[in-house]
């Protein structure tokens, strides 16, 4: 790898275990040492994270193992969403390209190296919107594919491809409705994708990356997704029903090799449809899950 390095922005906020694990398993990443390293640390919502919050900040200003770290601190609080959209836009402008984590990713080894190789492979295909770290625990997966949309488990992207970001979900609605293409974005109604946009214009999430997922989808352009996983997310653990579960059907083991190489820029979707397959088994596996409930309460 000769060619200047994609700068990592990790966003964080009041988890400071899951900030300690996301950074060390990323010290441990080849290019680590090589690579710059930018921290956007929101500030508190309210009182009760205020203490959380701070211990964050305390630990982040004590790492060390990049070749520079830049730590840009919020005084008032501006969400997950904000802090994702403004931050990105900036160093993505300033730097042309970028690589993005949340506090909850844990990488594999190899992970900086699969998105530098992979930015520079693909910097001037005009269909690839990004490249994404993350794969679901699904067998017999090419070692790379390419799927329409974009994601948000550990990717990056160029600053030409994070222009098309459309920041309202109305209108991202409205143009799915018009192309009458829920069903697709929906994984052939296996996940429902819109119903989760639906929510974030109505206020009942702040998701950011619904909305890069529709804008990357409704330009038909398509992220690069790895066979095996070089990302893991550790942050279904809060002690509920549901993100236990969830935690046990996400989790996927790091790839501990590296090997990586351009393939055409076409959608695989013998890829797509083991991933619809997957949706549905999740569903499926709710749906067990409470009807054993239900069984489990009347006996």
């Amino acid at each position: 790898m000769t060619k200047k390095l994609a700068p990592i922005v990790l966003f964080v906020y009041n988890r400071l275990n899951h900030t300690r694990q996301t950074l060390e398993a990323l010290q441990k990443n080849d290019l680590a040492s090589k690579s710059e390293l930018i921290i956007y640390s929101d500030s508190a919502k309210n009182k009760n994270d205020l203490d959380k919050v701070a211990k964050v900040r305390e630990y982040i200003k004590n790492i060390d193992g990049f070749k520079k770290i830049i730590i840009r601190k919020a005084k008032k609080n501006i969400g997950l969403a904000n802090s994702i959209i403004n931050g990105v836009t900036k160093v993505v402008n300033e730097y042309g390209k970028i690589i993005v984590l949340e506090d909850d990713l844990v990488t594999s080894r190899f992970f900086l190296r699969f998105m530098n190789e992979a930015l520079v492979a693909y910097k001037d295909e005009p269909r690839v919107a990004s490249i994404h770290g993350y794969i679901y625990p699904i067998k017999n997966l090419p070692e790379t594919f390419f799927i329409k949309g974009a994601d948000c488990w550990g990717w990056a992207t160029w600053n030409n491809k994070w222009s098309i970001f459309e920041s309202d979900g109305k209108k991202l609605l409205d143009n799915v409705k018009k192309k009458n293409l829920e069903r697709e974005i929906n994984f052939n109604d296996s996940y429902n994708y819109t119903k989760m946009l639906k929510d974030q214009i109505m206020g009942k999430n702040d998701s950011w990356a619904i909305r890069w997922y529709v804008s990357a989808f409704l330009k038909n352009m398509i992220t690069l997704y790895p066979g095996q996983s070089y990302v893991q997310n550790i942050g279904f653990d809060n002690g509920g029903t549901h993100t236990k579960t969830k935690t046990v059907l996400f989790k996927t083991n790091l790839v501990n090799r590296f090997k990586f190489s351009k393939i055409s820029v076409n959608e695989d979707f013998v890829s797509r449809k083991k991933i619809e397959n997957f949706f549905k088994s999740i569903k499926m596996s709710f749906i067990e899950k409470i009807k054993s409930k239900i069984i489990n309460f009347f006996r």
